[in-house]
């Protein structure tokens, strides 16, 4: 009970700090830098839905991601309407997608769904970079010049890190609950043995569609608010292969499978991005790719876990062991 509420209190601690940072920090780049902790949390969480929790590693997560972020400026460019009506039309696309692509391939398991899902990913963005109404290769912009507060475009950076810390908020929370939920003990179930799951009555096929539904859909909304914020999106920074990694990378370095390891992996992933960026210049964007290699090989082979899981076993090693009924008895 004790370790529970002390585990409570350093999360709220944590949101608290994540409300005040940017008063705290209130400068352009420190809230910038926030607000990419935060997307790159919530699209982890995400992809944790699926990738932790059921188990089945997605390494094209970018095409909901992209769908969401196409969507919104899509919108705008045929009928004027503000950005933001685009998100939920992002997330019919990306739920549309995901019984498209997951009703085949969860006949498979293990790398054949990584690679089935990393090739349909692929398939969309060749199609999306040669579609001239998605702007090809040049992409889709938003409005230049905010028409009203309806477009959502801040001169502060401030409104879309609340905005994208909202959305983590409630992912989170999704996560929460599906812990705690039937089909939270189903997908762990399936996680540990499908074969097991299967002969005990778990259906299968439809708890691994819902969640990757619901993984697709926050996904796709986090996309959207991507879109809003940068007011732009080409075929490389919505639906490259780098946005599926960083998901899957961060959720993996904090702890797969775990409500906080994604935010875990984000606190850390992206401030070593940002610095590698800021201090390399140009020659920063390629080292992130070393920069993930790195996190691939020393989370394989020394926590498989992720960090939350070797901060957990840390904590158990250095508690005190709880007396023993023969020493209560004496000490009686």
């Amino acid at each position: 009970m004790r370790n529970a509420s002390r585990a409570a209190f350093g999360w709220l601690a944590l949101a608290a700090g994540a409300i005040v940072y940017p008063l705290v920090l209130p400068g352009a780049f420190y809230i910038d830098v926030g607000t990419t902790l935060l997307l790159a949390a919530a699209t982890a969480a995400a992809w944790n839905i699926i990738g932790g929790y059921a188990g089945q590693v997605s390494v094209g997560h970018a095409m909901f991601f992209g769908a969401g972020a196409y969507l919104p400026l899509l919108v705008y460019k045929l009928w004027q309407w503000p950005p933001i009506a685009g998100l939920p039309f992002g997330i019919v696309v990306s739920l549309v997608l995901a019984v498209l692509v997951g009703m085949p391939t969860f006949r498979l398991q293990g790398h054949y769904f990584s690679m089935a899902t990393i090739a349909v990913a692929e398939l969309i963005r060749l199609v999306v970079a040669t579609a001239e109404p998605l702007g090809a290769a040049i992409g889709l912009q938003g409005p230049a010049v905010g028409r009203g507060v309806w477009d959502l475009t801040f001169r502060s950076g401030l409104p879309y890190y609340y905005l994208f810390l909202a959305l983590l908020a409630m992912v989170l929370a999704t996560s929460w609950w599906l812990q705690r939920s039937r089909l939270g003990f189903y997908l762990r179930s399936l996680r540990a043995s499908e074969r097991a799951a299967r002969s005990l009555g778990v259906p299968v096929r439809r708890c691994k569609l819902l969640a990757l539904m619901l993984s697709a859909a926050f996904t796709s909304a986090a996309g959207s608010l991507y879109a809003v914020k940068t007011g732009f999106v080409d075929p490389e920074s919505g639906l490259g292969i780098l946005v599926s990694v960083q998901m899957i990378i961060v959720a993996a370095l904090g702890g797969a499978g775990t409500l906080f390891g994604p935010v875990l992996g984000a606190l850390i992933l992206i401030p070593l991005q940002t610095l590698t960026n800021t201090y390399f210049g140009g020659e920063g964007s390629g080292l992130t790719y070393i920069l993930y290699g790195g996190a691939i090989l020393l989370i394989a082979r020394f926590e498989p876990g992720g960090l939350l899981d070797l901060v957990y076993r840390a904590r158990g090693l250095f508690a005190k062991p709880a007396p023993s009924s023969e020493q209560s008895r004496h000490a009686a």
